[in-house]
């Protein structure tokens, strides 16, 4: 299985920029957006191409007979396929971007995140994950490889943080106490809190089936102990390098948003939505003045390991491509780039842990 692959085809991909620009169609008017680009198309393709977008959850389907007409899904600017290359192409001070937090983004997400073949895909990989794990009869060996995923996660979470630590000297610290030379105390600090809150929502995973405000502030204290970083929610406006995005700068408005995420978080049967919410929405937030990141990738582990499957290390993730995934969020809402990092680390963690 191979997240990369599970994408439109090219006649899907034209299809959607048809309804990029909003309104209804009909059958024949995609059609006719199509023949300039397809001459051969034929109508019964298109029907089953659209179809196949309404069971995605790209497009909605309206009326019924030759009244039948189509529209974009409200999750379709969420997930519509997006060149990477081409977008971070342009620079920063030149994209088109959403400069402010977009509080419409909880009623987009309302509908499902994955698409049917995607949740598919990851129901398998929890299937295969819960039958290599049942088969470990030795509480000894479940220990030392959530020990292995805690130092790779401490390593690879606070590299994209700019830790200059390596794979090495992290297990080093960890294990032996042993701080790498040339390294700040910041660095040294950073990674033994990675450490302690692993720790911690392992030990306490039955705790985060359902999360709680209380229980994302106790994990950023745990990630932030002794970095002279604030407790509480900010009150203060904060920057981010790489995008001209602008976090809420109000203290109120941070926790009505927080208290939306609760509350589509919450909502959600599936565990992998609730765990890729998490992820997204407290680094689309930054409710805290340092370390929003650092707690999404903890707090999304957490209702991983909650749900009793593998938690993600993010050991094979791209710090550029994990940064680059994120700010296309930022910028422009669209989640697309950061499904597919999410779904390879957790497709990752299934073939090389237990």
């Amino acid at each position: 299985m191979n997240f990369e692959t599970k994408k439109l085809n090219k006649r899907q991909e034209a299809i959607l920029r048809c309804f990029f620009r909003g309104g209804e169609f009909s059958v024949a008017d995609v059609l006719g957006y199509l023949q300039k680009d397809f001459a051969k198309i034929s109508r019964i393709t298109v029907v089953r191409d659209m179809a196949f977008l309404v069971r995605e959850g790209f497009l909605m389907r309206q009326g019924a007979g030759r009244a039948v007409k189509y529209t974009a899904a409200p999750l379709y600017n969420l997930v519509r396929p997006i060149d990477v290359e081409k977008y971070f192409s342009t620079e920063q001070d030149r994209r088109q971007i959403k400069g402010r937090f977009d509080f419409g983004i909880f009623d987009a997400f309302r509908g499902s995140v994955f698409t049917v073949q995607e949740k598919k895909n990851l129901a398998s990989l929890y299937g295969e994950f819960r039958r290599k794990f049942k088969k470990i009869e030795s509480p000894g060996l479940i220990a030392k490889e959530f020990e292995r995923i805690m130092i790779e996660f401490s390593w690879k979470s606070s590299q994209i943080e700019g830790n200059t630590y390596s794979l090495l000297d992290t297990e080093a610290l960890i294990k032996e106490n042993k701080i790498a030379a040339g390294k700040t105390k910041q660095e040294t600090q950073m990674i033994l809190n990675h450490k302690k809150a692993f720790d911690f929502i392992l030990e306490h995973k039955n705790e985060f089936k359902a999360l709680s405000r209380a229980k994302i502030e106790q994990l950023h204290r745990i990630l932030t102990a002794g970095l002279g970083i604030g407790k509480n929610l900010r009150t203060a406006p904060v920057g981010i390098t790489g995008t001209n995005y602008k976090p809420l700068d109000n203290v109120f408005q941070i926790e009505e948003a927080i208290g939306k995420m609760l509350k589509l978080i919450n909502a959600k049967k599936d565990f992998f939505e609730k765990a890729f919410l998490s992820l997204i929405l407290l680094s689309y937030i930054q409710p805290f003045e340092d370390g929003n990141k650092r707690v999404a990738r903890l707090v999304s582990n957490a209702v991983l390991l909650a749900h009793g499957t593998a938690p993600i290390s993010y050991r094979a993730v791209d710090e550029v491509e994990y940064k680059k995934a994120s700010l296309l969020f930022y910028e422009v809402n669209n989640l697309s780039y950061f499904k597919q990092v999410f779904m390879n680390q957790f497709e990752f963690a299934v073939r090389n842990y237990f």
